[in-house]
C-alpha cells in the first residue's frame, strides 16, 4: 500500500510572483486563470487542502473586456443591511469609480467558499493602470 504524499507548504518568501496584463482580455477567462494560479492548480503537486498558490499582479484593470452588452446590462449589487438598502450599479459605472472591483469580484467568485479564500485573495494585487510597486519581486509574465 502506497502512502499519500502532500506538497510542502511554502512560506510567502518562496512563492512565485506572476503579472497579468488585463487589457482587452475577457473578464471571465482572466478570472479563471488567476484563480487557478492563486490556488496552485497549475502545479503538478496540487492538493486542495494545501495552499501552494502564487502571488498574482493584475495591471490595466480599467481596460478589461466585457463581452456582449455586459458593460451596460451587468449589475453589481450592494446591500447596506437596512430594509430597502439594496443598490444595483451597472458595470460601466463600477469601471469608472473602482475598476479593480470588476476583477476582484470575478476572481472571488471563482474561488471555493471556505477559510482559504480570504488568504488567497490577499495574494491578488489589482491595479487600474499599468504601474505597480512590485518590481522588486521580479514577477514572471502569465499568458492568458
Amino acid at each position: 500500500m502506497t502512502k499519500t504524499t502532500l506538497p510542502e507548504l511554502p512560506s510567502n518568501d518562496n512563492r512565485k510572483w506572476y503579472i497579468v496584463d488585463a487589457a482587452d482580455k475577457p473578464l471571465g477567462r482572466l478570472a479563471v486563470k488567476v484563480a487557478n494560479v492563486l490556488r496552485g492548480k497549475d502545479k503538478a503537486d496540487f492538493a486542495p487542502s494545501v495552499d501552494t498558490g502564487a502571488f498574482v499582479i493584475v495591471i490595466n484593470a480599467q481596460k478589461v473586456a466585457l463581452t456582449g452588452k455586459k458593460n451596460e446590462q451587468k449589475l453589481y449589487q450592494d446591500f447596506s443591511g437596512w430594509r430597502g438598502g439594496r443598490t444595483e450599479t451597472p458595470a460601466n459605472v463600477i469601471r469608472e469609480k473602482n475598476p479593480t472591483r470588476l476583477i476582484n469580484d470575478a476572481v472571488w467568485g471563482m474561488l471555493p467558499k471556505n477559510n482559504t479564500a480570504d488568504v488567497r485573495m490577499t495574494r491578488l494585487k489589482v491595479y487600474a493602470g499599468a504601474e505597480h510597486p512590485h518590481a522588486a519581486q521580479k514577477p514572471e509574465t502569465l499568458s492568458i
